[in-house]
């Protein structure tokens, strides 16, 4: 036996377990990728970069982190399986070296009612320990003040787990929560007008409710209760009649044969519409709760959600509905102020937590904030703090434009955490358009080189050197500088703004000039949000283009979504003298064995649903015979199968020229959308990509105001020039536009600069700058001036 002796200097062999460092893609095919191969170095920040559209999300999000998560969730039972989301394979031929996969996306917090910035986090449960233990008066457990969990009574006979029994009478079970708004911090009054018009009988649609169609089965359940004659319009009813209709309580009746409970519209209302927050509702049912409901804070509570013994309890002072009001860096304060040895570690541990929420620049945040009010970007932010305290290492993180909604002094903080998750051991893929993120990864990926058809492929791969050297779209505009400009528009009068006060807003009054380009910029939290959208949103001729999500299903595509596809129906029934509802994929048109998904699913139990391509149409959605029509040599399916651009063209001239469909094309090409197809499914699109689909739909609305809220998220530098183009195309055509926005280009290329500051909470709502970009520049002045100063100093 031999042993390696003292001098021996030799380096130890390799452990075979450290050769896996890396993440190797094979032929992957995921939406318009095309069979590329890739390798990631694992423990290493990796940004991709590429235009809107080149296949950035389709290789990160839907190949790596979807058959990370598909085979973490392979390792459950079936049973389990059961209620996990159902993941597909990915198209790709083999994936190597995968770790467990956490994707950090821009989707908003889930809209519950009751969710707030400090139930998302951990905050209110440590507030709750911290308020049980040492609150004066001492009420209960930490229940006790949670408003979710409601103060209940009980009498009977308890059973212990060794089978005693004990009578137990008028046991109390703590609770925090508010029995006025049952913990909703508000109550909403109806107005019973809206519900119906009293000039119409049931059986002429006289209930306005969404939903309530006359005929319907929600209908049917009032015009089949015997209560009313569905024929006598409803001024006609009498007092119990119409206390029937609009409040009866829950009543057992029978309707064709099937045992019911009967229930008034008021009560019906209360329960299908009111309980759910506001923001999480389809724009058509939001715009009936707007007109019918009027919301206030609850007069029990104060709108704080909790009980009144939940108030009565202190710490150093204030109660816990007093705490989670107060603006999170001031909240910070007040916890390193208490001296309670009793819970030294609860407090240590809370104020890590709040200082986390001021590092990433959320520290304008109260914890009583509703979750659902949370643009996307801060919603990410939450969801990376929730990242930084974890003990996990060795985990893939997955960021969607980690830099959304950030002024470029916040960029820097985000950048430092970013390289912070890497440092404790983690592979950190970031998907990114900001120059001053893409610059400090150890990876790059560049895809390209177009959009749609046209990406799919790796331009690029190597250091950030590498990439300003290549030739690449990227590499080219990766140092690009927006020059201030040289000549800005002469205002044709102006918006006024006075005494603004909503959020922080701190008595604000400004005058927005109209027939101009107004950029409005601060900070995340300064008030440019508020002051916009609270005051000027809303009035007369304004069009609002905001943040929010479009609603849609799989069945939902560009041509829906956009109007185009009536017109284009009404061409194909004109061309071949059939009803316009043939050319419908949702309605008479479709596939009878697919109902016109263009898929079949087969439900196998608990296991994973599996879909496959409908046989009868070949995934084409349409019945046969309706295929057999033609315009202008083509099928509805292959109309719907064009790219924007293909279908400019075909509708623009010939047989198929089509003057409506052709405008609403010319639309969606003029941002930037070109390579889209007609009939992809909206649930494909970028968060980039939605946001610039509904500004092409809004253009068409009659208005001379526009407001637009961070148009550049999700555009490549290469694409910010088309955009500052459509920006002047639209207030030379007449109209005002008002961009919320931190992108220096967009502020150097603006008429007229509204800076917020100089913070963020009750640090900011302060107008600290008006004027030109030059101006701006020259003063230095702000934190916003000097960011734009360093930004233009190259060429401005």
């Amino acid at each position: 036996m031999s042993t390696a002796s003292s001098t021996d200097t030799r380096a130890p062999a390799r452990h075979p377990a450290d050769g896996h460092d890396r993440i190797r893609v094979h032929g992957a095919r995921e939406n318009n990728l095309r069979d590329i191969s890739v390798e990631l170095p694992k423990r290493r920040l990796t940004v991709f970069t590429g235009v809107s559209g080149s296949g950035k999300s389709s290789l990160v999000f839907d190949t790596v982190a979807a058959e990370s998560q598909r085979m973490i969730n392979e390792t459950y039972s079936a049973f389990v399986q059961g209620f996990m989301p159902t993941l597909a394979r990915p198209d790709v031929d083999a994936l190597d070296g995968l770790t467990t996969a956490i994707i950090v996306d821009q989707e908003r917090m889930g809209a519950n009612i009751r969710s707030t910035v400090g139930t998302v986090t951990d905050a209110n449960a440590i507030l709750r320990l911290l308020f049980s233990k040492v609150g004066e008066p001492h009420i209960g457990p930490p229940t006790a003040f949670a408003f979710n969990v409601p103060a209940r009574k009980a009498s009977g006979v308890m059973t212990s787990a060794t089978g005693e029994k004990t009578i137990v009478r008028d046991a109390i079970y703590h609770g925090g929560m508010c029995p006025g708004c049952e913990g909703r911090g508000q109550v909403s009054d109806l107005d019973v007008s809206q519900l119906y018009d009293e000039t119409k009988s049931l059986n002429e649609g006289a209930i306005t409710i969404p939903g309530y169609k006359a005929g319907g089965w929600s209908v049917r359940f009032y015009t089949d209760s015997g209560y009313f004659d569905p024929n006598k319009p409803i001024r006609d009813y009498t007092g119990t009649e119409l206390h029937d209709l609009l409040y009866r309580e829950d009543t057992k009746i029978k309707i064709g044969g099937t045992n019911m409970t009967y229930q008034g519209l008021v009560p019906q209302v209360r329960k299908s519409f009111l309980a759910k927050d506001r923001e999480a509702m389809q724009p058509h049912i939001r715009a009936f709760v707007d007109r019918a409901v009027t919301f206030k804070a609850c007069p029990d509570c104060g709108g704080t959600r909790l009980s009144e013994s939940a108030r009565s309890s202190k710490v150093g002072g204030l109660t816990i509905a007093d705490v989670c009001a107060m603006q999170i860096s001031d909240l910070a304060e007040w916890v390193r102020g208490l001296t309670e040895p009793a819970v030294a570690p609860l407090l240590t541990a809370l104020g890590e937590l709040l200082d986390s929420f001021v590092e990433i620049g959320l520290g304008y945040l109260s914890l009583d904030r509703p979750s659902g009010t949370l643009s996307g970007g801060e919603a990410q932010r939450i969801k990376l703090l929730k990242q930084l305290g974890s003990a996990l290492t060795d985990v893939t993180y997955v960021f969607d434009e980690p830099t959304i909604g950030l002024h470029p002094h916040d960029i820097q903080r985000m950048n430092d955490l970013l390289l912070r998750l890497r440092d404790k051991g983690n592979t950190v893929l970031v998907v990114e358009h900001k120059p001053e993120t893409i610059t400090i990864a150890d990876h790059v990926v560049d895809l390209g080189p177009g959009a749609g058809t046209d990406g799919g492929v790796i331009c690029f791969e190597g250091t950030v050197d590498g990439l300003r050297t290549s030739d690449t779209v990227t590499g080219r505009h990766l140092e690009d500088r927006a020059q201030l400009k040289q000549a800005v528009r002469e205002p044709a009068g102006a918006l006024e703004v006075r005494g603004a006060d909503l959020h922080n807003l701190q008595d604000v009054d400004v005058d927005i000039p109209l027939g101009a380009l107004v950029v409005v910029t601060g900070v995340a939290g300064s008030g440019k949000s508020s002051l916009i959208h609270g005051s000027i949103a809303g009035r007369d001729g304004v069009v609002t283009i905001d943040q929010s999500a479009i609603k849609g299903s799989r069945r939902s595509n560009p041509a829906t979504y956009t109007g185009l596809l009536e017109p284009i129906r009404k061409a194909f029934a004109k061309a071949n003298g059939v009803k316009p509802a043939l050319f419908s994929a949702n309605s008479e048109g479709a596939c009878p064995t697919c109902n016109g998904n263009g898929v079949i699913y087969t439900e196998l139990g608990f296991m994973e649903t599996v879909s496959t391509p409908c046989e009868d149409c070949g995934g084409k959605r349409f019945e046969a015979t309706v295929l057999e029509y033609k315009l202008g040599g083509r099928d509805i399916s292959e109309v719907l199968a064009m790219s924007v651009a293909e279908a400019r063209e075909f509708f623009g001239a010939g047989e198929a020229r089509t003057p409506a469909a052709h405008t609403i094309l010319n639309r969606v090409a003029d941002v930037g959308l070109g390579y889209l197809t007609l009939g992809q499914p909206l649930t494909t699109l970028s968060g980039g990509e939605r946001q610039r689909l509904k500004l092409a739909t809004h253009m068409a609305e009659d208005g001379g105001v526009y407001i637009l809220d961070e148009p550049t998220t999700g555009l490549h530098l290469a694409d910010i020039e088309q955009l500052l183009g459509l920006l002047d195309r639209l207030v030379d055509s007449g109209k005002s536009v008002i961009v919320i926005e931190h992108h220096q280009a967009v502020m150097a290329h603006a008429d007229w600069i509204i800076d917020l500051g100089p913070g963020a909470g009750h640090d900011g709502g302060r107008v600290v700058f008006e004027g030109t970009p030059a101006e701006l520049v020259a003063a230095r002045a702000t934190l916003t001036g000097r960011h734009l100063a360093d930004y233009v100093g190259t060429s401005g």
